[in-house]
């Protein structure tokens, strides 16, 4: 792998090399042939071969090897990272949106939130066996950011964008459905769900409080824009509030906070050790 590195970054510096201060490559990227193991793996990841070798090359630049006094003027992957952010978000929201008619739009970016994050799209790309691939600057310690879930995560998302602009929005949908749908357990997902105000019932249940009572406090805005604010109250004491377009949402705010707040107060309670 040392050597495969190595044949990179040597490739890298070449193709810098070959434009003047101030010069671009072509944008068909038909300036570059990729190596033949990065070859091999981008048409595995993607499905086909890439039009423009030079977006994943970019793509698994990690920002190490802009520092890289032997490799200068070599652009890490942080652009193609914001855009695939972007891309990634539209596309699993897309997915989340069709698959889950009778949710509601807290649920969904709930949902989403806890596929989109670093740990997962680290998780990701560790079984796509990304970080074997990263081209890593030679003064950084390469084991540590071959693991790394920072790096992974961006990794992942850089290449994102490198399949949206190299073969557009439906091959990103095929590489999202692949290497990220097929391994998530969305049953899991959903069943973890936080619902506050189940857990507000269950706490005042079992400390044999009267249940939650949740009252519109305030309407504010207009019709077609209203906000909610709602109050909740146990055993006739405001223990928490929530403002949301929706009043089932502001409820669930409002529910949250007064667990909070409970669950704090109890463990100030508690005899210090």
């Amino acid at each position: 792998m040392e050597q495969f590195w190595q044949k990179l970054t040597a490739f890298a510096f070449h193709r810098s090399q070959q434009f003047d201060k101030g010069e671009h490559a072509p944008r068909d990227g038909s300036d570059v042939t990729l190596p033949e193991p990065l070859q091999t793996f981008v048409a595995v990841v993607t499905g086909s071969a890439g039009n423009e070798p030079a977006l994943y090359l970019t793509a698994l630049t990690h920002r190490s090897v802009t520092h890289d006094a032997s490799v200068p003027g070599t652009e890490s992957n942080q652009r193609l990272e914001f855009l695939g952010d972007a891309v990634l978000d539209m596309v699993i929201s897309e997915y989340l949106y069709r698959s889950f008619p009778n949710s509601a739009e807290g649920d969904l970016s709930s949902n989403r939130a806890k596929i989109v994050n670093r740990k997962s799209l680290a998780g990701f790309a560790q079984t796509m066996g990304l970080g074997n691939y990263l081209i890593i600057g030679e003064s950084a310690d390469c084991n540590k950011i071959r693991t790394s879930e920072s790096a992974l995560a961006d990794a992942f998302e850089s290449l994102t964008g490198a399949i949206y602009l190299d073969k557009g929005l439906d091959a990103v949908r095929a590489f999202v459905m692949k290497q990220v749908i097929e391994h998530v357990d969305f049953k899991t997902i959903v069943a973890s769900e936080h619902n506050y105000k189940s857990r507000l019932i269950e706490y005042t249940q079992s400390h044999h409080i009267p249940p939650p009572v949740y009252t519109v406090i305030a309407q504010d805005g207009a019709e077609h824009e209203k906000v909610f604010t709602i109050e909740v109250s146990c055993a006739g004491c405001s223990c928490g509030r929530g403002s949301a377009p929706r009043k089932k949402d502001a409820e669930q705010l409002a529910a949250k906070e007064a667990v909070e707040m409970l669950l704090h107060a109890e463990q100030s309670a508690l005899p210090e050790p």
